[in-house]
């Protein structure tokens, strides 16, 4: 099954208000943390690796900060799972767990096909599907404060 973790949380929610806030500018770490009161020390370390693994952008100078790589609906949750799982997984030094004959042959295949049936199912929710939800939800974006139109 998929760990539910803080880490995992984290960058789900960083990338939503991401998308969910940005407007027309790059949205810095600290907004983040005020909005979404995500530890700062977890924040960082997150963001730099969905950078690296081409989820966000990091745009640098007084007015930088992070956007999406690309555009939401092109992003899925499947994806931001598999990036902080594979970082959670290098952190971790994984050991194989002793267990019986049923262990290894029953429980542990099912839980893997519940895992792929869950993966599958992020696979197919975009940032854009939550974006959605959001807004359906009444949750105030900061996005329209942001937009800066000068003509």
């Amino acid at each position: 099954m998929i760990k539910l973790s803080k880490k995992m949380l984290f960058a789900i929610e960083a990338v939503l208000d991401i998308a969910y806030h940005a407007g027309g500018e790059p949205v810095q770490s600290r907004e983040i943390t005020r909005r979404q009161g995500i530890p700062r020390r977890y924040l960082e370390q997150t963001l730099q690796h969905l950078v690296r693994n081409s989820i966000l952008t990091g745009v640098r100078g007084p007015k930088g900060g992070y956007r999406l790589a690309r555009e939401r609906r092109r992003i899925t949750i499947g994806e931001i799972v598999r990036v902080v799982r594979d970082l959670e997984a290098a952190e971790d030094a994984t050991i194989e767990l002793p267990g019986s004959d049923l262990g290894r042959q029953v429980v542990r295949p099912l839980w893997n096909e519940m895992r792929e049936e869950v993966m599958a199912k992020l696979d197919n929710l975009t940032v854009d599907d939550l974006c959605t939800r959001a807004y359906q939800g009444g949750v105030p974006s900061e996005a329209v404060k942001n937009m800066d139109f000068n003509i």
